[in-house]
């Protein structure tokens, strides 16, 4: 069975591989063996995280500035990578624009079409730029994996009453870029059929940061297992849906989440 999860020399492309978990997912992968890109627009952060990488595992990680929304600047990271690398194993679409400060309390009445535009671009244009280029390559190769990062809000229609008395109101656009990017997949896995290119979908749960008490308090009473998820959670299932782990998987949807989606 370690020879199914095993990753070795495997090149995986990590869209905001910088982040909370694009960062788990980089230390992950590497420690199965993978040679990560990590493609964020934060190159500072991605450079840190490669050094950490190199000290820690036997494998070769390269950071590479990534902005999702430019297509010039998806098709110079996998220009980049392939000239390195010469093949692209794995891409994983983890890139999204996460609402912050005043933008997390717009009532959908009022909310502006710029900033719907904006997070369309980041959480799901992006991802498209990201499959149409890495595609090319992975259907020359006979073979690839893609696997988009979704969640549960794009299974289950948020739950407002969770944010109580906190102001916070989650955003309709979170729930639509979510949803398609299952469905997406599903396309995706059948546009694609025996070429070789498997493409799953990872949906998650809540992680556990520095989130509101009464927010992560409301949170947990709706979730089986009664708590949030540790940032270092999903790895395990994004391993198993890189590697041949998962060879006899494409179009599905893999939600990890505590049982929220459950009840």
């Amino acid at each position: 069975m370690n020879k199914k999860f095993n990753l070795t020399e495997k090149t995986i492309i990590i869209t905001g591989a910088a982040g909370l978990l694009g960062s788990e997912y980089s230390l992950g992968l590497s420690s199965a063996g993978a040679n990560v890109v990590i493609a964020d627009l934060d190159i500072k952060k991605c450079k840190i995280l490669e050094n950490k990488i190199k000290k820690k595992f036997n494998t070769d990680p390269i950071s590479i500035k990534f902005d999702v929304t430019k297509p010039t600047s998806v098709e110079n990271l996998v220009k980049k990578t392939m000239k390195k690398f010469g093949k692209i194993d794995v891409l994983v679409n983890n890139a999204i624009l996460p609402e912050s400060g005043k933008n997390k309390k717009i009532k959908f009445e009022n909310y502006p079409l710029t900033l719907w535009n904006q997070i369309i671009d980041v959480n799901l244009t992006g991802m498209f730029l990201c499959c149409r280029e890495v595609g090319k390559i992975m259907k020359k190769q006979k073979s690839g994996v893609i696997i988009n990062i979704s969640s549960i809000y794009g299974i289950n229609g948020a739950d407002q009453r969770i944010y109580a008395n906190t102001g916070v109101i989650k955003s309709a656009v979170y729930s639509v870029t979510k949803a398609a990017t299952i469905n997406f997949s599903r396309y995706l896995a059948t546009y694609w059929n025996r070429t070789g290119i498997r493409v799953n979908t990872l949906s998650l749960g809540g992680v556990e940061e520095d989130q509101d008490k009464i927010f992560k308090k409301n949170y947990v009473n709706k979730t089986i297992l009664g708590r949030m998820a540790k940032k270092d959670e999903y790895v395990a299932a994004l391993i198993f849906l890189a590697s041949d782990a998962s060879s006899y998987m494409t179009g599905s949807n893999l939600v990890i989440d505590g049982g929220w989606t459950a009840w």
